[in-house]
């Protein structure tokens, strides 16, 4: 599986078999240009969003003419099962911001999760309907998801082998989220990777928790 951070909370994740996902394609020039990453030009099979705002939901900006991918419940697309967990935006049971799609898909033997904008900690409940996971991809940035302490609590809950950031403050994202450091300040096994992409595979996993920071490509 390769993984590459395109920016905010998008990724292309690309399987063995050359199958294209990509995960919250953001609107280019989105909320009066505080979203400045550019557009999107790899063409994808499959377009999974999470929740409808603009910086999760512009399917239109992915060439290829995939199939898109969102609700709760699980979803068939080239041989891949998507299971959309239905958890909210915020912590106020989604009457701030509304509700958010957690996406888990089992891709060439990894299980890998998409928190979406997810607003709120995780219960125990919560935290076993997503089950196991091996990659996990998280907001940090706060304001508009969890902050921080949110993501270090979520990740105790999941322990994935490998958290990798999303959903913070660039030199492209004009909104008020934190910044990258504020979430790694004080943890262990941070491995920069100065890279947009990586490669992943069930025997390549980090036998520790480790969290990989991916540079956002666009």
């Amino acid at each position: 599986m390769k993984i590459r951070y395109l920016g905010h909370a998008c990724f292309l994740v690309t399987s063995a078999n050359g199958t294209k996902i990509v995960f919250d394609p953001y609107q280019p020039g989105g909320f009066d240009g505080a979203i400045a990453y550019g557009p999107l030009t790899e063409p994808a099979d499959i377009v999974v969003i999470s929740h409808e705002h603009a910086d999760h939901n512009f399917a239109a900006g992915v060439p290829g003419n995939p199939q898109v991918i969102k609700g709760a419940g699980v979803h068939s697309a080239a041989l891949i099962l998507f299971r959309g967990i239905p958890l909210k935006h915020d912590s106020s049971d989604g009457s701030k911001r509304g509700d958010n799609t957690v996406f888990c898909a089992d891709i060439d033997g990894l299980r890998l999760c998409h928190l979406g904008d997810l607003g709120h900690e995780l219960n125990p409940s919560q935290g076993a309907e997503i089950g196991a996971v091996d990659v996990l991809l998280c907001p940090i940035g706060g304001v508009f998801t969890i902050d921080a302490a949110g993501a270090s609590q979520v990740m105790r809950a999941l322990n994935p082998r490998v958290t990798i950031p999303m959903h913070f403050k660039t030199p492209k994202i004009s909104l008020s989220l934190a910044p990258l450091d504020d979430f790694l300040q004080g943890k262990k096994n941070v491995h920069y990777q100065r890279a947009s992409e990586m490669t992943l595979t069930r025997e390549t996993l980090p036998q520790e928790p480790q969290i990989i920071v991916l540079d956002p490509a666009l």
